[in-house]
């Protein structure tokens, strides 16, 4: 018996509870992801005063958006890598350190963009 397919607004309210469920697991066991929600928090009014029009708001609160992009990415990364084995192995501590980079490297982004609007 094959399964029935679910439509595509099952799919959009099933991936929408997944998304809401990632970030409800995120935010319970991830400290570093809510303190960029914190940031992120503060950061909304203050781009919104320091923006000159709708681009740079938006810039300036979505740069900071893909540091909790790429922190969520990060976490999932951790947790495969965590699920695999607790011992510990290069290429796992080396998986770990690429996904801290890449939010090292969005942090740096996200200081440039609030920098150079800042000071443009």
């Amino acid at each position: 018996m094959s399964m029935v397919e679910p439509g595509p607004l099952r799919r959009i309210v099933n991936a929408t509870r997944y998304s809401c469920n990632g970030l409800g697991q995120g935010w319970r066991t991830q400290a570093a992801l809510r303190y960029e929600i914190y940031i992120l928090l503060g950061l909304i009014p203050l781009a919104w005063l320091a923006g000159k029009n709708p681009l740079e708001r938006a810039l300036l609160i979505g740069s900071w958006l893909l540091v909790i992009i790429v922190e969520l990415v990060n976490s999932a990364v951790e947790t495969i890598v965590d699920r695999i084995g607790s011992e510990r192995h290069e290429l796992s501590g080396r998986a770990k350190d690429f996904g801290s980079a890449a939010v090292f490297c969005a942090i740096v982004l996200s200081a440039m963009i609030w920098l150079f609007l800042w000071l443009g």
